[in-house]
C-alpha cells in the first residue's frame, strides 16, 4: 500500500438514524474498491462492520467500524457508526476526528429525529455535512416530499447535485447536475452507464444546475464575479466552490444512493476523494495548552488515540489520528497522560476486523496499532521533546442508570474490571461506585445501551449479573433555626470523658451575614464570633461552622473534633440516612474537665448535640432536579406532555426547531427512571431527550412522609 499524504487523504464519518443503510454503503464501498471479494449484508451477519457477536445478536451497530478504501489515488477513510441514540457516543468520537460527516437518511421516511440529531452534533463541532438520501428504490420512496421535508428541516443550504428518474421498484437512474450527466445501472449495480440528459429532464435539470452554481459561487468572491459576469462556472470551479463551502457550512450537497443494489456508489466515492476537504484544509485542533496544532507532516509527531477495540484472540486493538508528523513502525513514543514509553511494533491501515500492515502513515491519516502496553482511549503519544496532549472529544450526559451486581458476590472483582474495560470501547459507558448509596450504578444513554453491556458481560465474559433501579441521591436539610446541648459524659475507671457541646442549627443561603444575636424561650443569645470555617461539601451544598464561644468554656484545641462530630452527622441525616447541607452551625458554650476532656469527647458530645438540634429544625428531604429537553414530532406533542405532568415534571417553554417540537421541562431524577424506554414508546422511537442537573428542591410532604417510613422500615430489618 502506497504512503498517502496528507492531500490526498479524506477522513469521513457515515453517520444518520438506525436502518438508513450505513453499514450496507460501506460494504459496497468496500467492494467496488477492490478490499472485499463479495458484499454481505446484515440479515446474513457477515459485514465488515458489524462484526462483533452483541451486534449480530441484535441486528444493529453498536460500534464505530473504521475501515479505508483506496479511489482514484486517495485514501479515504470511513468509521461507519452506530445509528441508534444509544450508541451516540461512536457518532461523536468520529466527528471529532474526522473531517467530513456524510449524513445518511432514509428515502422511506426523510429526515427522523435521528437525522435531526446526528445534525445537531456536526453544527455543535462545526464539520461538513453531505446529504446521502438512500433506500431510492422502496414502494414507498417520495423523493420530492424527501427534499421538502430536508430544507424545512435543514434550510437552503440543502442543494441537489443528484436527483432520481423515478423511485420505488423502477429506481436505476439518476440525474447528476454537477456533471451535467444521467447515471443508470444494470441491476446489478456497479459501474454506471454514463449518458447525455434526455430530453425530458433537461429543463429540470438545468434548473437545478444553475442554483448549485449560484449555491457554489458564493463560498469564493472570484467565483462570484466570474459568476456575475458569465452566469456560468466551470466543473472544476463549481468543485472548488463546494469545498469551501462545506468547510465553511455553507452548503450541504446531497447526494442518491441505493447502497443495497451497488447503485450510485462509486460517484460518491469520486466526489469524495476529489472534492470534500482534506485534514489539512480543516480548522486546526487546539491541544490541551490551547494551542492550535498544524496537520503537518514535517511537524512534531503525535497520535491521538480515539478508540479501543477488544478482539478476541489479539486483545486490545488502539485506534488512533496522526494529528502531527509522520509514524512508522518501530517508533518510541511517549504517553503524555500516563508518562510511560511506548514502541510501535507495528501500524496497520483499518478494514474493520481486517487490518492491512504499512511503514508509515502521514498527518491526517487514521491507523490502527496492536499489542500497546499502557495506552488508553483519550490518550496521546508523542515523539521525544514533544508535550503534545489532547482532549477534544466531550461526550453528552447520560440518560438512562442502573445499579448493576455480580449474581455471584465472588464475580465482583471480576464483574468490576471487565466494566472498565469495556469503558475503553465506549466511553459513554460510565461506572459509578457510590459510596452514599452503596451501589454500583452503571450510567449510560438508554435501556438498549445498557442491555448490550448485560449481554456481553453475560455471554462474552460469562459473568451473570442483574439490574436493579438506582436509589435516589436524596438529600436532607433544616427550614428553621434550633438550639440543643448535649454532655459526653463517661467513667470506667482511670482516665474518664467527659465534653459537653451547646449549639444552635440554621439554614444557611449564599451571602448571609454572621449572626449577631438569637432568642430562644424568652432567652436572648448574644453571639460573638471568634473564628469561621466555610465548607464547600463534595456532594454539594455548604456547611458553615462558627466558634462563638466566650470565657475559654471549649479549649480551642477541641475545635475541630466537635467540627469532626458535626460532619459526621452531616453525612448520614436523621430522616433517610441521605446526606445534609446548607446548614450554619454555631458554637456557643459548652464545658470542659481539666483531666477527662479530650478530643472523642467533644466529638461524641458535638454529634449527639447536632441530632438533637437537626430534629428540631424543620427537616426536609430535597431531591435532586434535572432539566429535560425533548425533541418531538407536533403529532406526538400532547402524549409527551401528558406523561411529563404524570411525572410531576413543570413545562418551562416549547418551541419549534427543524420541523420538530422542543420541549424544556424540570422533572425530579426520581421520574427520569425509565423515562427513555416511556418516551420510545409514545413515539415509535421518534423524540429524543438531553438531561442535565439542575438543583435540589423540597420533596412534596406526602413523599417525604413516605421516604420516612421506607427508611425506618430498612432500619428496623437491620436490626
Amino acid at each position: 500500500m502506497k504512503v498517502y499524504q496528507t492531500n490526498e487523504i479524506k477522513n469521513i464519518a457515515l453517520i444518520g438514524s438506525a436502518g438508513s443503510g450505513k453499514t450496507t454503503l460501506a460494504e459496497s464501498m468496500l467492494f467496488e474498491a477492490g478490499i472485499i471479494k463479495r458484499r454481505g449484508t446484515v440479515e446474513a451477519k457477515n459485514t465488515v462492520s458489524d462484526y462483533f457477536p452483541v451486534e449480530q445478536e441484535y441486528g444493529y451497530s453498536v460500534f464505530p467500524t473504521v475501515f479505508h478504501v483506496e479511489w482514484n489515488n486517495k485514501k479515504l477513510n470511513f468509521i461507519d457508526c452506530p445509528g441508534s441514540e444509544d450508541f451516540v457516543g461512536g457518532a461523536i468520537t468520529a466527528l471529532n476526528v474526522c473531517d467530513q460527516a456524510v449524513i445518511m437518511v432514509n428515502g422511506q421516511y426523510g429526515p427522523e429525529v435521528g437525522t435531526m440529531n446526528s445534525f445537531r452534533v456536526t453544527e455543535k463541532i462545526g464539520k461538513p455535512v453531505i446529504f446521502l438520501i438512500n433506500q431510492l428504490d422502496r414502494d414507498n420512496c417520495d423523493f420530492e416530499s424527501v427534499m421538502n421535508n430536508m430544507r424545512d428541516t435543514f434550510g437552503s443550504k440543502c442543494v441537489e447535485v443528484q436527483y432520481p428518474i423515478a423511485t420505488g421498484g423502477a429506481f436505476n437512474a439518476v440525474i447528476d447536475v454537477l456533471l451535467m450527466k444521467k447515471y443508470s445501472w444494470k441491476p446489478e449495480g456497479g459501474a454506471p452507464i454514463i449518458e447525455d440528459i434526455p430530453d425530458s429532464e433537461i429543463d429540470k435539470a438545468t434548473e437545478l444546475h444553475a442554483a448549485l452554481i449560484e449555491a457554489a459561487a458564493e463560498n469564493d468572491e472570484t467565483l462570484m464575479e466570474k459568476f456575475f459576469e458569465e452566469e456560468n462556472l466551470n466543473e472544476d470551479e463549481i468543485r472548488e466552490g463546494i469545498r469551501k463551502g462545506l468547510i465553511t457550512r455553507s452548503i450541504f450537497p446531497i447526494f442518491c444512493v441505493c447502497a443495497s443494489k451497488d447503485m450510485g456508489v462509486r460517484r460518491l466515492m469520486e466526489f469524495l476523494g476529489n472534492v470534500v476537504p482534506s485534514p489539512e484544509e480543516m480548522p486546526k485542533v487546539a491541544d490541551t495548552n490551547g494551542d492550535e496544532i498544524a496537520v503537518d507532516s514535517n511537524g512534531p509527531e503525535s497520535l491521538f488515540f480515539f478508540k479501543t477495540g477488544m478482539e478476541p484472540h489479539i486483545g486490545e486493538v488502539s485506534y488512533f489520528k496522526v494529528m502531527s508528523g509522520s509514524v512508522r513502525q518501530g517508533d518510541d513514543l511517549a504517553n503524555a497522560d500516563r508518562g510511560s514509553k511506548e514502541r510501535l511494533g507495528q501500524i496497520f491501515a483499518c478494514a474493520g476486523a481486517n487490518r492491512i500492515a504499512v511503514d508509515e502513515l502521514k498527518a491526517g491519516d487514521i491507523g490502527c496499532t496492536v499489542k500497546l502496553k499502557d495506552v488508553k482511549t483519550g490518550n496521546t503519544l508523542n515523539a521525544k521533546d514533544s508535550e503534545i496532549r489532547f482532549d477534544f472529544i466531550k461526550y453528552p450526559n447520560s440518560k438512562y442508570s442502573r445499579a448493576i451486581k455480580a449474581v455471584n458476590e465472588s464475580d465482583t472483582e471480576k464483574l468490576m474490571a471487565a466494566v472498565l474495560k469495556m469503558r475503553q470501547e465506549d466511553p459513554t459507558w460510565v461506572v459509578e461506585q457510590s459510596k452514599e448509596l452503596k451501589q454500583t450504578i452503571i450510567h449510560g444513554q438508554g435501556e438498549f445501551h445498557l442491555r448490550t453491556l448485560k449481554w456481553r458481560l453475560e455471554n462474552n465474559e460469562k459473568i451473570a449479573v442483574v439490574y436493579e433501579e438506582p436509589k435516589i441521591p436524596y438529600r436532607e436539610t433544616i427550614t428553621k433555626v434550633s438550639r440543643a446541648d448535649y454532655r459526653h459524659k463517661k467513667q470506667s475507671g482511670g482516665a474518664g470523658q467527659f465534653g459537653e457541646v451547646h449549639l444552635i442549627l440554621e439554614p444557611y443561603t449564599e451571602g448571609m451575614p454572621d449572626p449577631t444575636v438569637y432568642k430562644f424561650g424568652g432567652q436572648e443569645f448574644k453571639m460573638n464570633i471568634k473564628s469561621r470555617e466555610e465548607i464547600d461539601l463534595e456532594w454539594g451544598g455548604k456547611l458553615v461552622f462558627l466558634n462563638s464561644v466566650v470565657g475559654g468554656a471549649i479549649d480551642m484545641r477541641f475545635m475541630p473534633a466537635i467540627l469532626k462530630g458535626v460532619m459526621e452527622r452531616m453525612e448520614q441525616g436523621p430522616l433517610t440516612g441521605s446526606y445534609a447541607r446548607d446548614v450554619r452551625v454555631i458554637v456557643y458554650d459548652g464545658k470542659m474537665h481539666p483531666v477527662d476532656s479530650n478530643e472523642l469527647s467533644f466529638m461524641l458530645a458535638a454529634r449527639n448535640a447536632f441530632s438533637k438540634a437537626f430534629k428540631e429544625a424543620g427537616p426536609k428531604i430535597l431531591e435532586p432536579i434535572y432539566d429535560l429537553e425533548v425533541l418531538v414530532p407536533a403529532d406526538y406533542m400532547g402524549d409527551v406532555m401528558g406523561d411529563l405532568q404524570g411525572r410531576r415534571a413543570i413545562i418551562m417553554g416549547m418551541d419549534s426547531e427543524a420541523g420538530y417540537q422542543k420541549l424544556n421541562a424540570k422533572i425530579p431524577l426520581k421520574e427520569l427512571a425509565n423515562y427513555s424506554i416511556s418516551l420510545s414508546s409514545l413515539t415509535g422511537g421518534r423524540a429524543s431527550f438531553t438531561t442535565s442537573f439542575s438543583s435540589y428542591e423540597l420533596v412534596p410532604n406526602d413523599i417525604q412522609q413516605a421516604l420516612i417510613k421506607q427508611h425506618e422500615a430498612e432500619l428496623a430489618e437491620e436490626d
